[in-house]
């Protein structure tokens, strides 16, 4: 993961050479994989998913907002994903593939280069902050993962292959109320709203050559998707007026709004597109002013802002004693 501080820049784009952003950095896991944590309602604790000794795929955990009481709140069985907290603080949604197999899945078969699984046994779940599952909310062939919420307006958006293609989703807390809301040919996944619940923000790869699309296809029925071309997308909150926001030719990913909605950070390899460097970057809502926003070498990702605004939380191999280790951290926010 760990690349040479100073890389050519080989994707063109402005580049704002911002203000000291982060301070007082600090460290919540030690060892494993650890990512993609996210708030609750009062900022007190956070939902993360890991892989550490004992499982050997990712398992959804909590733990308080300082890094302690760590505990596992996913079944144990199957491979979870991205877990968010309900508006009510009690309750969190997550992505299991758990009632298909109670082992893991299998890997995605790397001799078709770097993919991603999208295994079509994940459907979501609803559970209690101990551990039991009181709903499932999504029941359709094919994968259905990445679900986040909105606190405000207690919709979720996730990603689902219910129309036979990896569409956004929209749904209510109880699972009522689903809307397609994506219909481009390609993969549009990791949404997250604005805290107003008017907007959304989302990655996507939509091919833009035939050969493109014949190995999108491809390896969709394969249940596998190349994430190492992704762009940034805002739109309404109900999928109109989408416009893509970048164009680095590179994996941009896990976008999500300031508090006040207007900025948006991001995780990038913009300055390696090839390479495994993913820093933090910040831009306007239309794209301009982009802004490195971390400079830690290796991989930086997943960044969520508190509920008061004041830190964000993040995953990042920095100072990992190995190479597949990555940790949370939090820091203040200027």
């Amino acid at each position: 993961m760990r690349e040479a501080l100073l890389l050519p820049l080989l994707c063109t784009a402005a580049l704002a050479a911002g203000p000291e952003r982060l301070s007082n950095i600090r460290q919540l896991t030690r060892g494993g994989q650890n990512a993609e944590a996210y708030w609750s309602p009062d900022g007190k604790q956070l939902v993360f998913q890991s892989t550490r000794e004992g499982h050997a795929c990712d398992q959804i955990y909590i733990m308080n907002a300082d890094g302690s009481d760590h505990r596992m709140v996913s079944t144990g069985k199957g491979r979870t994903t991205c877990g968010y907290f309900l508006s009510d603080g009690k309750h969190i949604v997550y992505a299991s593939t758990h009632e298909g197999d109670a082992a893991c899945p299998p890997p995605p078969d790397r001799s078709k280069g770097y993919v991603w699984g999208v295994f079509p046994t994940y459907d979501i779940f609803v559970a209690t902050t101990s551990g039991k599952i009181v709903k499932k909310l999504t029941d359709a062939p094919g994968y259905d993962a990445e679900a986040t919420v909105n606190w405000k307006t207690r919709r979720i958006v996730y990603t689902s292959m219910a129309s036979g293609d990896l569409d956004m989703w929209t749904m209510n807390e109880d699972g009522a109320g689903k809307r397609r809301i994506t219909h481009k040919e390609g993969y549009d996944g990791g949404a997250f709203f604005s805290r107003d619940g008017g907007k959304l923000v989302w990655r996507a790869n939509y091919p833009g050559t035939p050969e493109q699309l014949d190995r999108y296809r491809a390896l969709l029925k394969d249940n596998l998707t190349a994430p190492m071309r992704m762009e940034i997308v805002v739109a309404d909150a109900d999928g109109r007026n989408a416009r893509t926001l970048t164009d680095f030719g590179c994996a941009s990913f896990a976008p999500t709004f300031t508090p006040d909605g207007g900025k948006i950070v991001f995780s990038s390899n913009k300055h390696d597109c090839d390479g495994r460097r993913f820093e933090l970057y910040m831009m306007n809502p239309d794209g301009s002013g982009v802004e490195q926003v971390t400079d830690f070498g290796g991989f930086t990702s997943f960044p969520e802002f508190s509920p008061d605004g004041r830190q964000l939380v993040f995953s990042s191999d920095r100072g990992a004693a190995n190479r597949y280790e990555f940790n949370i951290f939090v820091a203040d926010w200027k």
